[in-house]
Protein backbone atom coordinates (compact mmCIF):
# COMPACT_ATOMS: atom_id res chain seq x y z
CA UNK A 1 0.00 0.00 0.00
CA UNK A 2 1.29 3.93 -0.42
CA UNK A 3 2.64 5.25 1.72
CA UNK A 4 2.95 9.30 2.63
CA UNK A 5 5.51 10.84 4.75
CA UNK A 6 5.02 14.10 7.02
CA UNK A 7 7.00 16.10 9.85
CA UNK A 8 5.15 15.18 13.08
CA UNK A 9 6.62 17.23 16.11
CA UNK A 10 9.79 17.23 14.35
CA UNK A 11 10.30 13.63 13.92
CA UNK A 12 10.02 12.53 10.28
CA UNK A 13 6.71 9.54 10.50
CA UNK A 14 5.33 7.27 7.30
CA UNK A 15 1.91 6.27 7.43
CA UNK A 16 -0.40 4.52 4.84
CA UNK A 17 -1.86 6.85 2.12
CA UNK A 18 -5.54 5.94 3.02
CA UNK A 19 -8.11 7.40 5.63
CA UNK A 20 -7.96 11.12 7.10
CA UNK A 21 -5.38 12.72 9.35
CA UNK A 22 -7.21 11.74 12.28
CA UNK A 23 -6.60 8.24 11.44
CA UNK A 24 -3.43 8.39 11.03
CA UNK A 25 -2.57 10.42 14.41
CA UNK A 26 -4.66 8.41 16.63
CA UNK A 27 -4.86 5.17 15.49
CA UNK A 28 -1.47 4.45 14.14
CA UNK A 29 0.45 6.95 15.54
CA UNK A 30 -0.90 6.87 19.24
CA UNK A 31 -1.13 10.72 19.49
CA UNK A 32 -3.95 11.36 22.16
CA UNK A 33 -4.41 15.03 22.28
CA UNK A 34 -5.78 14.41 18.65
CA UNK A 35 -9.56 13.91 20.23
CA UNK A 36 -12.48 12.24 17.77
CA UNK A 37 -15.63 13.99 18.94
CA UNK A 38 -17.27 13.96 15.51
CA UNK A 39 -15.47 12.40 12.48
CA UNK A 40 -15.93 12.99 9.84
CA UNK A 41 -18.46 15.85 10.32
CA UNK A 42 -15.67 17.92 10.89
CA UNK A 43 -18.15 20.46 13.17
CA UNK A 44 -16.54 20.43 17.13
CA UNK A 45 -12.88 21.21 16.84
CA UNK A 46 -11.03 18.62 19.31
CA UNK A 47 -9.36 16.90 15.94
CA UNK A 48 -7.55 20.55 15.61
CA UNK A 49 -3.96 20.40 14.62
CA UNK A 50 -1.76 22.57 12.69
CA UNK A 51 -0.02 21.42 8.86
CA UNK A 52 2.48 24.03 8.15
CA UNK A 53 1.39 26.32 10.62
CA UNK A 54 -2.15 26.71 10.25
CA UNK A 55 -5.15 25.03 12.10
CA UNK A 56 -6.93 21.90 10.55
CA UNK A 57 -9.61 19.53 11.51
CA UNK A 58 -8.37 16.23 11.02
CA UNK A 59 -10.87 14.46 10.71
CA UNK A 60 -11.91 15.90 7.41
CA UNK A 61 -8.19 16.63 6.24
CA UNK A 62 -7.00 13.50 3.86
CA UNK A 63 -4.01 11.90 5.14
CA UNK A 64 -2.68 12.48 1.25
CA UNK A 65 -2.61 15.93 1.41
CA UNK A 66 -0.04 16.23 4.37
CA UNK A 67 2.42 14.12 2.54
CA UNK A 68 5.69 16.63 2.84
CA UNK A 69 4.24 18.87 5.13
CA UNK A 70 4.32 19.95 8.93
CA UNK A 71 2.06 18.32 11.22
CA UNK A 72 2.00 19.83 15.20
CA UNK A 73 -0.11 18.48 17.91
CA UNK A 74 -0.65 19.72 21.14
CA UNK A 75 2.52 17.62 22.34
CA UNK A 76 5.02 19.15 19.66
CA UNK A 77 3.98 22.39 21.26
CA UNK A 78 7.30 24.19 22.81
CA UNK A 79 6.87 23.09 26.47
CA UNK A 80 6.81 26.46 27.50
CA UNK A 81 3.89 27.03 25.77
CA UNK A 82 2.23 24.25 26.32
CA UNK A 83 2.53 24.96 30.24
CA UNK A 84 1.26 28.21 29.46
CA UNK A 85 -1.60 26.81 28.49
CA UNK A 86 -2.22 24.28 30.73
CA UNK A 87 -1.62 26.96 33.79
CA UNK A 88 -3.96 29.62 32.05
CA UNK A 89 -6.89 26.79 31.57
CA UNK A 90 -6.26 25.54 34.77
CA UNK A 91 -6.29 28.95 36.59
CA UNK A 92 -9.13 30.37 35.31
CA UNK A 93 -11.53 27.14 35.11
CA UNK A 94 -11.24 27.11 31.58
CA UNK A 95 -11.14 23.49 31.14
CA UNK A 96 -13.60 21.06 32.93
CA UNK A 97 -13.67 17.62 31.12
CA UNK A 98 -10.54 18.43 29.04
CA UNK A 99 -11.68 16.88 25.60
CA UNK A 100 -12.30 20.05 23.95
CA UNK A 101 -9.40 21.79 24.97
CA UNK A 102 -6.46 20.67 23.28
CA UNK A 103 -7.76 21.50 19.41
CA UNK A 104 -8.67 24.83 21.12
CA UNK A 105 -4.97 25.43 22.18
CA UNK A 106 -4.08 24.81 18.93
CA UNK A 107 -6.56 26.82 17.08
CA UNK A 108 -6.06 30.06 20.02
CA UNK A 109 -2.28 29.88 20.05
CA UNK A 110 -2.43 30.37 16.03
CA UNK A 111 -4.42 33.70 16.59
CA UNK A 112 -7.96 32.47 15.25
CA UNK A 113 -11.29 32.35 17.01
CA UNK A 114 -13.82 29.85 18.62
CA UNK A 115 -15.95 29.66 15.60
CA UNK A 116 -14.79 26.04 14.41
CA UNK A 117 -15.07 25.23 18.14
CA UNK A 118 -17.49 23.07 20.47
CA UNK A 119 -16.99 22.88 24.02
CA UNK A 120 -20.01 21.35 26.34
CA UNK A 121 -18.30 22.34 29.99
CA UNK A 122 -17.24 25.67 30.64
CA UNK A 123 -19.79 28.18 28.96
CA UNK A 124 -16.48 29.64 26.63
CA UNK A 125 -15.81 32.84 29.36
CA UNK A 126 -13.20 30.91 31.17
CA UNK A 127 -11.61 29.99 27.86
CA UNK A 128 -11.73 33.40 26.87
CA UNK A 129 -10.13 34.43 30.35
CA UNK A 130 -7.56 31.63 29.97
CA UNK A 131 -6.47 33.47 26.22
CA UNK A 132 -5.88 37.11 28.59
CA UNK A 133 -3.65 35.04 30.74
CA UNK A 134 -1.78 33.78 28.07
CA UNK A 135 -1.21 37.47 26.79
CA UNK A 136 -0.17 38.36 29.83
CA UNK A 137 -3.23 41.28 30.00
CA UNK A 138 -4.85 39.47 33.23
CA UNK A 139 -2.10 37.67 35.87
CA UNK A 140 -3.74 35.52 38.32
CA UNK A 141 -2.07 32.83 40.84
CA UNK A 142 -0.12 29.99 39.98
CA UNK A 143 -1.62 26.92 40.16
CA UNK A 144 0.40 25.44 42.38
CA UNK A 145 -0.43 27.96 45.24
CA UNK A 146 -4.42 26.50 44.26
CA UNK A 147 -5.66 23.90 46.89
CA UNK A 148 -6.29 21.19 43.73
CA UNK A 149 -7.38 18.56 45.87
CA UNK A 150 -10.35 20.61 47.40
CA UNK A 151 -10.62 21.78 43.80
CA UNK A 152 -11.04 18.43 42.49
CA UNK A 153 -13.53 17.80 45.51
CA UNK A 154 -15.69 20.48 44.19
CA UNK A 155 -15.71 19.30 40.65
CA UNK A 156 -16.76 16.17 41.50
CA UNK A 157 -19.55 17.70 43.57
CA UNK A 158 -20.34 20.01 40.43
CA UNK A 159 -20.16 17.15 37.90
CA UNK A 160 -21.45 14.08 40.52
CA UNK A 161 -18.86 11.91 39.49
CA UNK A 162 -14.81 11.70 39.91
CA UNK A 163 -13.23 14.87 38.50
CA UNK A 164 -9.49 15.60 37.96
CA UNK A 165 -8.43 18.89 37.77
CA UNK A 166 -4.65 20.48 36.64
CA UNK A 167 -3.06 21.77 33.67
CA UNK A 168 -2.53 18.61 32.41
CA UNK A 169 -6.20 18.11 31.79
CA UNK A 170 -6.66 20.92 29.36
CA UNK A 171 -3.54 19.71 27.00
CA UNK A 172 -5.82 16.21 27.12
CA UNK A 173 -4.81 14.00 29.45
CA UNK A 174 -7.63 13.77 31.72
CA UNK A 175 -7.61 9.86 31.33
CA UNK A 176 -10.22 9.06 28.47
CA UNK A 177 -10.91 5.72 27.79
CA UNK A 178 -10.14 5.50 24.20
CA UNK A 179 -6.78 7.45 24.89
CA UNK A 180 -5.28 4.71 27.61
CA UNK A 181 -6.27 1.71 26.13
CA UNK A 182 -3.72 -0.88 25.11
CA UNK A 183 -1.81 -0.13 21.86
CA UNK A 184 -3.06 -2.97 20.26
CA UNK A 185 -6.24 -3.20 21.09
CA UNK A 186 -8.35 -4.39 18.23
CA UNK A 187 -11.76 -1.69 18.24
CA UNK A 188 -15.33 -2.58 17.79
CA UNK A 189 -18.41 -0.40 16.51
CA UNK A 190 -21.73 -1.08 16.00
CA UNK A 191 -23.70 -1.07 12.68
CA UNK A 192 -26.72 0.92 12.19
CA UNK A 193 -28.57 -2.78 13.00
CA UNK A 194 -27.19 -3.13 15.88
CA UNK A 195 -24.44 -5.76 15.03
CA UNK A 196 -21.03 -5.08 16.61
CA UNK A 197 -17.95 -4.93 13.97
CA UNK A 198 -14.39 -5.58 14.96
CA UNK A 199 -11.29 -4.16 13.22
CA UNK A 200 -7.82 -3.01 13.88
CA UNK A 201 -8.15 0.14 13.81
CA UNK A 202 -11.63 2.67 14.22
CA UNK A 203 -11.78 3.74 10.06
CA UNK A 204 -11.22 -0.55 9.84
CA UNK A 205 -14.22 -0.83 12.05
CA UNK A 206 -15.97 1.64 10.47
CA UNK A 207 -15.76 0.27 6.99
CA UNK A 208 -16.99 -2.84 7.91
CA UNK A 209 -20.27 -1.67 9.77
CA UNK A 210 -21.04 0.49 6.61
CA UNK A 211 -21.21 3.45 8.85
CA UNK A 212 -22.30 6.87 7.05
CA UNK A 213 -21.67 10.04 7.93
CA UNK A 214 -24.52 12.43 10.52
CA UNK A 215 -26.79 14.82 8.70
CA UNK A 216 -28.33 17.58 9.79
CA UNK A 217 -32.13 16.94 9.17
CA UNK A 218 -34.88 19.23 7.44
CA UNK A 219 -37.21 18.10 9.72
CA UNK A 220 -38.95 20.38 12.28
CA UNK A 221 -39.05 20.22 15.87
CA UNK A 222 -41.93 18.15 17.51
CA UNK A 223 -43.23 18.40 20.92
CA UNK A 224 -44.69 15.06 21.63
CA UNK A 225 -46.63 15.66 24.67
CA UNK A 226 -50.08 18.04 24.57
CA UNK A 227 -51.12 19.99 26.94
CA UNK A 228 -55.13 19.19 27.56
CA UNK A 229 -57.29 21.05 25.41
CA UNK A 230 -58.10 24.38 27.11
CA UNK A 231 -55.37 23.74 29.57
CA UNK A 232 -54.20 27.74 28.41
CA UNK A 233 -57.02 29.48 29.27
CA UNK A 234 -56.90 27.91 32.78
CA UNK A 235 -53.36 28.48 34.38
CA UNK A 236 -51.11 31.23 34.20
CA UNK A 237 -47.99 29.66 32.24
CA UNK A 238 -48.14 26.54 30.23
CA UNK A 239 -44.77 24.89 28.20
CA UNK A 240 -44.17 22.41 26.14
CA UNK A 241 -40.72 20.81 25.62
CA UNK A 242 -38.88 18.28 23.23
CA UNK A 243 -36.06 16.10 23.33
CA UNK A 244 -32.64 17.19 23.88
CA UNK A 245 -29.38 16.05 23.71
CA UNK A 246 -27.07 15.92 26.58
CA UNK A 247 -24.19 16.74 23.95
CA UNK A 248 -21.22 15.64 26.18
CA UNK A 249 -18.17 15.67 23.52
CA UNK A 250 -16.46 12.93 24.50
CA UNK A 251 -18.32 10.00 22.27
CA UNK A 252 -18.83 7.24 24.87
CA UNK A 253 -16.04 4.48 24.68
CA UNK A 254 -14.84 1.41 26.71
CA UNK A 255 -12.12 -0.53 26.56
CA UNK A 256 -11.02 -4.29 27.71
CA UNK A 257 -8.78 -6.79 28.07
CA UNK A 258 -9.23 -10.59 28.11
CA UNK A 259 -10.45 -11.81 31.48
CA UNK A 260 -10.11 -8.01 32.94
CA UNK A 261 -12.79 -6.06 34.24
CA UNK A 262 -13.90 -2.81 31.14
CA UNK A 263 -12.43 0.57 31.63
CA UNK A 264 -14.67 3.37 30.65
CA UNK A 265 -16.60 5.35 29.70
CA UNK A 266 -15.19 8.13 31.69
CA UNK A 267 -17.81 10.36 33.47
CA UNK A 268 -16.22 14.22 33.09
CA UNK A 269 -17.35 17.70 33.32
CA UNK A 270 -19.11 18.11 30.03
CA UNK A 271 -21.64 14.87 30.81
CA UNK A 272 -23.61 16.47 33.51
CA UNK A 273 -24.90 13.21 34.08
CA UNK A 274 -25.56 12.39 30.68
CA UNK A 275 -23.46 9.04 31.18
CA UNK A 276 -23.58 7.17 34.14
CA UNK A 277 -22.09 4.02 34.68
CA UNK A 278 -24.89 2.31 35.68
CA UNK A 279 -26.80 3.56 32.71
CA UNK A 280 -28.34 1.24 30.04
CA UNK A 281 -25.97 2.39 27.57
CA UNK A 282 -22.83 2.15 29.49
CA UNK A 283 -23.74 -1.38 30.63
CA UNK A 284 -24.25 -2.81 26.99
CA UNK A 285 -20.66 -1.13 25.88
CA UNK A 286 -18.88 -2.95 28.87
CA UNK A 287 -20.48 -6.46 28.15
CA UNK A 288 -19.27 -5.86 24.80
CA UNK A 289 -16.03 -4.60 25.52
CA UNK A 290 -15.61 -7.78 28.01
CA UNK A 291 -17.32 -10.55 25.63
CA UNK A 292 -15.01 -9.71 22.65
CA UNK A 293 -11.48 -9.38 24.72
CA UNK A 294 -12.63 -13.28 25.53
CA UNK A 295 -13.52 -14.31 22.04
CA UNK A 296 -10.45 -12.59 20.11
CA UNK A 297 -7.94 -13.01 23.15
CA UNK A 298 -6.98 -9.26 22.61
CA UNK A 299 -7.69 -6.10 24.34
CA UNK A 300 -11.41 -4.53 22.54
CA UNK A 301 -11.89 -1.09 22.59
CA UNK A 302 -15.69 -0.36 21.92
CA UNK A 303 -15.77 2.94 20.14
CA UNK A 304 -19.37 5.18 19.71
CA UNK A 305 -19.61 7.62 16.46
CA UNK A 306 -21.38 10.76 17.30
CA UNK A 307 -23.92 9.78 15.37
CA UNK A 308 -24.09 6.23 17.32
CA UNK A 309 -24.14 8.91 20.62
CA UNK A 310 -27.19 10.50 19.38
CA UNK A 311 -28.92 7.36 18.26
CA UNK A 312 -28.22 5.64 21.57
CA UNK A 313 -28.16 7.97 24.31
CA UNK A 314 -30.60 9.01 26.44
CA UNK A 315 -32.36 12.37 25.80
CA UNK A 316 -34.24 14.59 28.46
CA UNK A 317 -37.69 13.48 28.98
CA UNK A 318 -40.02 15.88 27.25
CA UNK A 319 -42.58 17.66 29.41
CA UNK A 320 -45.95 19.39 29.26
CA UNK A 321 -46.60 21.59 32.08
CA UNK A 322 -49.25 24.05 33.63
CA UNK A 323 -48.49 26.31 36.20
CA UNK A 324 -51.37 28.16 38.36
CA UNK A 325 -51.56 31.78 40.03
CA UNK A 326 -50.34 29.90 43.04
CA UNK A 327 -47.61 27.78 42.24
CA UNK A 328 -49.31 24.69 42.10
CA UNK A 329 -49.62 22.98 38.72
CA UNK A 330 -49.68 19.93 36.50
CA UNK A 331 -47.05 17.87 34.39
CA UNK A 332 -47.87 15.60 31.63
CA UNK A 333 -43.85 13.66 31.28
CA UNK A 334 -42.07 11.22 29.26
CA UNK A 335 -42.41 7.95 30.96
CA UNK A 336 -38.95 7.59 32.24
CA UNK A 337 -38.00 5.61 35.04
CA UNK A 338 -38.43 7.56 38.74
CA UNK A 339 -39.47 10.98 37.05
CA UNK A 340 -42.19 10.87 38.40
CA UNK A 341 -40.76 10.33 42.09
CA UNK A 342 -38.55 13.18 41.32
CA UNK A 343 -41.38 15.51 40.50
CA UNK A 344 -43.14 14.29 43.64
CA UNK A 345 -40.45 14.67 46.42
CA UNK A 346 -39.63 18.32 44.91
CA UNK A 347 -43.20 19.57 44.28
CA UNK A 348 -45.96 17.36 46.60
CA UNK A 349 -48.40 19.90 45.15
CA UNK A 350 -48.07 19.15 41.57
CA UNK A 351 -50.07 16.42 39.80
CA UNK A 352 -48.07 14.14 37.56
CA UNK A 353 -48.97 11.76 34.40
CA UNK A 354 -47.10 9.84 33.01
CA UNK A 355 -47.34 9.63 29.28
CA UNK A 356 -46.36 6.70 26.38
CA UNK A 357 -44.09 8.16 24.22
CA UNK A 358 -42.60 7.32 20.85
CA UNK A 359 -38.96 8.47 20.58
CA UNK A 360 -35.29 8.31 21.59
CA UNK A 361 -34.62 6.79 25.52
CA UNK A 362 -34.66 9.09 28.36
CA UNK A 363 -32.84 9.73 31.63
CA UNK A 364 -33.30 11.54 35.08
CA UNK A 365 -29.95 11.06 35.18
CA UNK A 366 -29.59 14.52 33.11
CA UNK A 367 -28.77 17.31 34.66
CA UNK A 368 -31.84 18.41 37.40
CA UNK A 369 -34.32 16.52 35.33
CA UNK A 370 -37.39 16.68 36.22
CA UNK A 371 -37.32 19.10 39.18
CA UNK A 372 -36.03 21.95 36.94
CA UNK A 373 -38.92 22.28 34.68
CA UNK A 374 -41.20 22.93 37.81
CA UNK A 375 -38.96 25.07 39.85
CA UNK A 376 -38.86 27.00 36.80
CA UNK A 377 -42.63 26.99 36.42
CA UNK A 378 -43.12 28.08 40.07
CA UNK A 379 -40.82 30.96 39.35
CA UNK A 380 -42.64 32.06 36.57
CA UNK A 381 -45.68 32.99 39.36
CA UNK A 382 -43.49 35.31 41.41
CA UNK A 383 -42.01 38.01 41.55
CA UNK A 384 -38.45 38.64 40.99
CA UNK A 385 -36.34 38.77 43.86
CA UNK A 386 -33.58 41.63 44.29
CA UNK A 387 -30.97 39.38 42.45
CA UNK A 388 -33.42 38.00 39.62
CA UNK A 389 -35.63 34.65 39.99
CA UNK A 390 -35.12 32.43 42.57
CA UNK A 391 -34.65 28.44 42.68
CA UNK A 392 -33.76 26.36 45.24
CA UNK A 393 -32.30 23.00 44.60
CA UNK A 394 -33.54 19.59 46.34
CA UNK A 395 -29.85 19.45 47.76
CA UNK A 396 -31.09 23.06 49.04
CA UNK A 397 -28.59 25.25 47.32
CA UNK A 398 -29.89 28.62 46.50
CA UNK A 399 -29.35 30.57 43.25
CA UNK A 400 -30.68 34.06 41.30
CA UNK A 401 -30.33 34.79 38.19
CA UNK A 402 -31.70 37.80 36.03
CA UNK A 403 -31.23 37.79 32.05
CA UNK A 404 -31.19 40.84 30.37
CA UNK A 405 -29.26 42.50 27.42
CA UNK A 406 -26.03 43.22 29.12
CA UNK A 407 -25.62 39.37 30.24
CA UNK A 408 -26.95 36.45 32.90
CA UNK A 409 -26.26 37.87 36.07
CA UNK A 410 -26.53 35.07 38.77
CA UNK A 411 -25.72 34.83 42.67
CA UNK A 412 -25.85 30.98 44.14
CA UNK A 413 -25.21 30.16 47.44
CA UNK A 414 -23.96 26.08 48.07
CA UNK A 415 -22.30 25.64 51.17
CA UNK A 416 -18.02 25.57 51.88
CA UNK A 417 -16.54 26.90 48.09
CA UNK A 418 -14.01 24.78 48.28
CA UNK A 419 -12.29 26.11 45.06
CA UNK A 420 -14.15 29.57 43.97
CA UNK A 421 -12.84 29.03 40.44
CA UNK A 422 -13.96 25.30 39.94
CA UNK A 423 -17.42 26.39 41.09
CA UNK A 424 -17.19 29.66 39.12
CA UNK A 425 -16.32 27.79 36.04
CA UNK A 426 -18.92 24.93 36.63
CA UNK A 427 -21.70 28.05 36.98
CA UNK A 428 -20.68 29.96 33.55
CA UNK A 429 -21.51 26.60 32.44
CA UNK A 430 -24.70 25.36 33.82
CA UNK A 431 -25.61 29.25 32.81
CA UNK A 432 -24.47 28.94 29.44
CA UNK A 433 -26.78 25.68 28.98
CA UNK A 434 -29.51 26.73 31.31
CA UNK A 435 -29.84 29.73 28.48
CA UNK A 436 -29.29 27.24 25.68
CA UNK A 437 -31.93 24.92 26.64
CA UNK A 438 -34.48 27.70 26.42
CA UNK A 439 -33.49 29.55 23.11
CA UNK A 440 -31.94 26.86 21.23
CA UNK A 441 -31.35 23.47 22.08
CA UNK A 442 -33.37 20.71 20.87
CA UNK A 443 -33.10 17.17 18.23
CA UNK A 444 -35.52 16.44 15.75
CA UNK A 445 -36.81 12.72 15.67
CA UNK A 446 -38.94 11.08 12.83
CA UNK A 447 -42.55 9.46 12.52
CA UNK A 448 -40.78 6.11 14.15
CA UNK A 449 -39.17 8.23 16.87
CA UNK A 450 -35.83 7.70 15.78
CA UNK A 451 -33.18 11.02 16.29
CA UNK A 452 -32.70 12.67 12.60
CA UNK A 453 -30.37 15.58 13.65
CA UNK A 454 -27.20 13.23 13.81
CA UNK A 455 -24.87 16.20 13.60
CA UNK A 456 -23.01 17.87 16.88
CA UNK A 457 -23.98 21.36 15.44
CA UNK A 458 -27.49 20.50 15.14
CA UNK A 459 -28.16 20.71 18.67
CA UNK A 460 -28.56 23.47 19.26
CA UNK A 461 -25.60 24.46 21.52
CA UNK A 462 -24.90 28.25 22.00
CA UNK A 463 -21.30 28.96 20.05
CA UNK A 464 -18.77 31.07 21.43
CA UNK A 465 -19.92 33.96 19.72
CA UNK A 466 -23.49 33.81 20.83
CA UNK A 467 -22.88 33.69 24.36
CA UNK A 468 -23.55 36.38 26.19
CA UNK A 469 -21.59 37.80 29.41
CA UNK A 470 -21.82 35.53 32.25
CA UNK A 471 -21.40 37.25 35.66
CA UNK A 472 -21.20 34.96 39.05
CA UNK A 473 -21.39 35.69 42.77
CA UNK A 474 -20.47 33.10 44.91
CA UNK A 475 -22.36 33.87 48.89
CA UNK A 476 -20.02 31.47 51.21
CA UNK A 477 -22.52 29.04 53.08
CA UNK A 478 -21.63 27.77 56.53
CA UNK A 479 -22.84 24.14 55.95
CA UNK A 480 -21.19 21.54 53.57
CA UNK A 481 -20.45 21.78 50.14
CA UNK A 482 -23.53 21.06 47.75
CA UNK A 483 -24.21 21.04 44.01
CA UNK A 484 -24.63 25.14 42.74
CA UNK A 485 -24.46 24.50 39.35
CA UNK A 486 -27.84 22.53 38.94
CA UNK A 487 -29.61 25.39 40.67
CA UNK A 488 -27.88 28.13 38.56
CA UNK A 489 -29.20 25.85 35.87
CA UNK A 490 -32.91 25.84 36.67
CA UNK A 491 -32.55 29.92 37.68
CA UNK A 492 -31.05 31.32 34.16
CA UNK A 493 -33.21 28.88 32.46
CA UNK A 494 -36.59 30.66 34.72
CA UNK A 495 -34.82 34.20 34.20
CA UNK A 496 -34.18 33.34 30.67
CA UNK A 497 -37.72 32.47 30.01
CA UNK A 498 -39.22 35.25 31.47
CA UNK A 499 -36.95 37.38 29.44
CA UNK A 500 -38.57 35.96 26.46
CA UNK A 501 -42.10 36.67 27.95
CA UNK A 502 -42.84 33.14 28.29
CA UNK A 503 -43.09 31.39 25.13
CA UNK A 504 -45.36 28.16 25.40
CA UNK A 505 -42.68 26.22 23.65
CA UNK A 506 -38.56 25.65 23.96
CA UNK A 507 -36.63 26.48 22.50
CA UNK A 508 -37.80 29.47 21.81
CA UNK A 509 -35.56 31.42 19.49
CA UNK A 510 -34.78 28.37 17.27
Amino acid sequence: MAKVSFTLNGTTVSVDSQGTLLTALRDHLRIPSVKDGCAPQGQCGCCTVWVDGDPRVSCVTPVQRVDGRVVTTVEGLDAEVREAWGEAMCATGGSQCGFCTPGIIMRLEAGKDLLAHMCRCTGWQTINEAVQVRRGEVVLPHSETRDLVSAQQRAAIEGRATQDVGPHVALGAGGFADDIAPANSLVAVPSIAGEWLVGETTADARRAAATVQGRKSSVGLTYPINLPVGASSLFAHTLQTTWVEPAYLEPDAVWCEPLGEPVGPLLNGGAFGGKSMTSVLALELQEVAQHLANEHQCPVRVVLSREDVVRRSPKRPPMALAVRPDGTGEVWVARTSGLADIIGRYAPDWQVYEVDVDGPATSVDVRAAGWAEIAVMKSSVSLETEWGDYVVSPEGAQAWAHVDDSGIHVRVKCGQVLDAVVLRSYCIGAAHMGLGWVRSEGIAVNESGEPVDLTIRSFGVIRAVDTPLIDIEIVEGDGPSINGSDAVFAAVAAAAWRAAEFPSTWPCQR
